[in-house]
C-alpha cells in the first residue's frame, strides 16, 4: 500500500499549491488522481493472496450525502442539476479518498508519516506565504493576476482558506512535541515546524483562523491538564509564547488593525449572521432535502434580505448551507458524522496506550474541532483541499491503531494517559 499512499501525500501537496484546488481544472485532476488511487488500491490487493477490508463508520454519512445528492439529480429535486452533478463527483472523489485512506494507513509508523508529511507541507507554505507577504506584488506566485479580486496568503486565493489549513495541521505538530510523540532528537525540528506556520498564520489576518487557533490552544491545553505531566503543560505554555513572540517580530499591526477596524468593503459579523439567517429561510422553505446540493448560489438571491451587489458562492456558514441544500436529511448525515468523529476519538484517545498514539489522537480531535468552529463564520469545508485534509484527519481521529500491549508493571492507572 506504500505507492497508495505516496499518491495521497501527491494529491494533498497539489491540492494545497493549485490554491486549493477551487477552480474546475484542479478539481478534474483531484477527483481524476481520486479514481486513479482506488485503482492502485484494488490492483494491489487483488495481487495479495489475502484481503482485508478495514472499516470506518465515517464512510457511513459520506456516502450517504453521495446517495442523497444522486436523489436529488435523479428526482428533480435540485433547484440546478448541473451544480448537483457537479457535487456528485466530487463527494464521490471524498468517498473514495476516505476508502482508500482507511485501507492504506493502518500501522502507528504509516500515520505518523502522514503527520509528517501534513507538516512539512504546512511549513513549506508557510515560509512561502511569508515571503510573498513581504515581497507581494498583487499577483499569486508573483505571476498570476487576481483577476476576482481576493485577499490572497500563500498559494490560497482568500486568507482565511490559508487560516483553515494550517488550522488543521498545526494541532498535529503541537500535540506531537508536547506529548512526546516524537524522540527527542527531532523535537527541535517539531518546534520549528510549528512556530512558523503559527506565526503565518497570525500574520495572514484571518480573525476567524485566529480566534480558532486560539481555542485550539485552550483545548489541547485542557487535554494536557487532564492526562499530561506537569512539564508538559509548561512546554505548551511555552511553545504558545514562542510562537507569539515570533509572529510579533514578523510584525501584527495589520492584524490587530483587522480586529479594531475592519477594512469597508469587507464582510463583517453582522454581515455574516445576515447571510445565515436568509440561508436559514431557504432550509424553512425547503425542509426535508432541501434544494440540492450545490445549489446555494443559484438559490440564494431569492432570499436575500438586503442586495451587498456581490455574487455569493457560499452562505460563510457550513452547517446552515448543508440544511439549505440537505434539508434535514443532509444535516442529519452531517450530524451523525460529527458525533461518530468526537465519540470515538474521544474514545481512541481514552484508550490510547503510547505517546505516539496518545498524540495523533488529541492533534486530530484539536484539528477538527478548530477547523469546525471556524465553519460557523466561513466554509473550508467547500474549499477541496482543506475538506480533504479533514477526511483524512477524521479518519485518523477515529480509526484503532494497533499498538503493543504495555508491561503490566508500567500501564498507566485510570483517567491518566501515561507519562
Amino acid at each position: 500500500m506504500k505507492p497508495v499512499r505516496i499518491g495521497i501525500a501527491v494529491l494533498v501537496a497539489f491540492a494545497v499549491l493549485a490554491h486549493g484546488a477551487v477552480e474546475p481544472w484542479s478539481q478534474a485532476i483531484l477527483e481524476t488522481g481520486a479514481g486513479i488511487l482506488l485503482v492502485m488500491w484494488a490492483v494491489g490487493t487483488a495481487m495479495q493472496r489475502e484481503i482485508e477490508l478495514r472499516w470506518n463508520t465515517l464512510l457511513m454519512p459520506v456516502a450517504g450525502l453521495v446517495v442523497l445528492a444522486v436523489l436529488q439529480l435523479v428526482t428533480g429535486m435540485s433547484a440546478y442539476r448541473y451544480a448537483t452533478r457537479a457535487e456528485v463527483l466530487r463527494l464521490a472523489a471524498d468517498l473514495i479518498l476516505l476508502f482508500v485512506a482507511v485501507q492504506a494507513f493502518r500501522t502507528p509508523k504509516e500515520w505518523k508519516a502522514l503527520a509528517w508529511v501534513l507538516i512539512g507541507l504546512a511549513f513549506a507554505v508557510s515560509v512561502f506565504g511569508i515571503v510573498q507577504y513581504f515581497t507581494f506584488n498583487g499577483r499569486l506566485y508573483w505571476v498570476r493576476e487576481l483577476r476576482h479580486g481576493g485577499t490572497p496568503f500563500g498559494p490560497f486565493v482568500n486568507r482565511d482558506d490559508f487560516a483553515g489549513f494550517l488550522e488543521l495541521i498545526l494541532p498535529l505538530g503541537l500535540a506531537l512535541l508536547v506529548l512526546d510523540g516524537e524522540r527527542r532528537e527531532r523535537r527541535l525540528l517539531v518546534a520549528l515546524f510549528v512556530v512558523f506556520p503559527a506565526a503565518a498564520l497570525v500574520l495572514c489576518a484571518s480573525r476567524a483562523g485566529i480566534v480558532s487557533f486560539v481555542f485550539q490552544l485552550v483545548f489541547l491545553g485542557i487535554l494536557v491538564w487532564l492526562y499530561g505531566r506537569r512539564s508538559q503543560r509548561w512546554l505548551l505554555v511555552g511553545m504558545a509564547v514562542v510562537m507569539a513572540a515570533v509572529a510579533g517580530w514578523l510584525g501584527v499591526g495589520y492584524t490587530i488593525y483587522r480586529f479594531e477596524q475592519p477594512g469597508s468593503n469587507e464582510l463583517t459579523l453582522a454581515g455574516r449572521l445576515a447571510m445565515a439567517r436568509d440561508t436559514w429561510r431557504i432550509f424553512l422553505h425547503h425542509p426535508l432535502t432541501g434544494t440540492g446540493l450545490g445549489t446555494f448560489e443559484t438559490v440564494y438571491p431569492r432570499y436575500e434580505a438586503s442586495y451587498t451587489g456581490y455574487t455569493l458562492t457560499h452562505a460563510h456558514n457550513d452547517y446552515v448551507e448543508l440544511l439549505a441544500e440537505g434539508g434535514v436529511v443532509g444535516g442529519g448525515l452531517g450530524l451523525a458524522y460529527l458525533v461518530i468523529l468526537f465519540r470515538r476519538g474521544i474514545r481512541n484517545l481514552q484508550r490510547a496506550m503510547t505517546p505516539v498514539s496518545r498524540s495523533l489522537y488529541a492533534g486530530a480531535l484539536v484539528a477538527c474541532a478548530g477547523l469546525l468552529g471556524h465553519e460557523l463564520v466561513d466554509f473550508n469545508l467547500h474549499i477541496p483541499s482543506n475538506l480533504v485534509i479533514f477526511l483524512l484527519i477524521s479518519s485518523l481521529a477515529t480509526t484503532v491503531i494497533p499498538e503493543p500491549i504495555p508491561n503490566p508493571r508500567h500501564r498507566p492507572r485510570p483517567g491518566h494517559l501515561g507519562p
